[in-house]
Formats: structure tokens, sequence, C-alpha cells
């Protein structure tokens, strides 16, 4: 059977919060939301991986741990092209059409 007062005591916070506390940590939380919207708004505006030059490809396959890009220019991504043109799976297509789309002849 509970005593009398302990629920009040249980449920009484030991501290109270003084107004300039409060005013504190709300600007806190505040500072910091804005400063995390900007930070999105900022980095989600730039395009970091733009349009490889004409001639070159950056097609964006599986790999054997997670999504690899390739990157070629010249020589190398005829090579590449010419590769992948002789195998089928969506690797090969993948390459294959980032190659057509670069205007990659292979």
């Amino acid at each position: 059977m509970p005593l009398e007062g302990h629920y009040e005591r249980q449920t009484t916070p030991l501290y109270k919060l003084s107004r300039r506390e409060i005013w504190v940590g709300a600007s806190i939380i505040a500072v910091t939301l804005v400063t995390i919207i900007a930070m999105v708004a900022f980095t989600g505006a730039s395009n970091s991986n733009p349009a490889p030059a004409q001639g070159c490809i950056n097609p964006t396959v599986a790999g054997i741990v997670g999504a690899e890009t390739l990157g070629a220019c010249g020589q190398e991504a005829v090579d590449i092209c010419s590769h992948a043109s002789q195998f089928t799976g969506e690797r090969a297509e993948t390459i294959v059409a980032n190659c057509d789309r670069q205007g990659v002849k292979y």
C-alpha cells in the first residue's frame, strides 16, 4: 500500500527551468534547425556529378562492394565500350547505353 505523499514526491520535478534557460534551449534548437535546412538547401542545389565531356563516359554500374562509377576518356573509353559490347547483362547494357549517349564509337 502506498504511503501518503509518495505519488506527489515521485512526480514532482527536482528542478524547474527558468525563463532564461528555456529561451537559451529554444534558441539553440532554432539555430540548429536553420543550419540544417541551409546545409540541405545548398548541397541539394549543386550537382556533384556533372555530365562528362564529349567522348568521355561515366556510367554508374554494380560493382563488387556496391555502386561503382567508371570514368574514361578517349581510347580508354573506346576499349571499355568495345569490351562491354561483347557481353549481355545489366552492367554491360548500362555501359553500352552510356557509350551511345556520349557518342563514343566502338
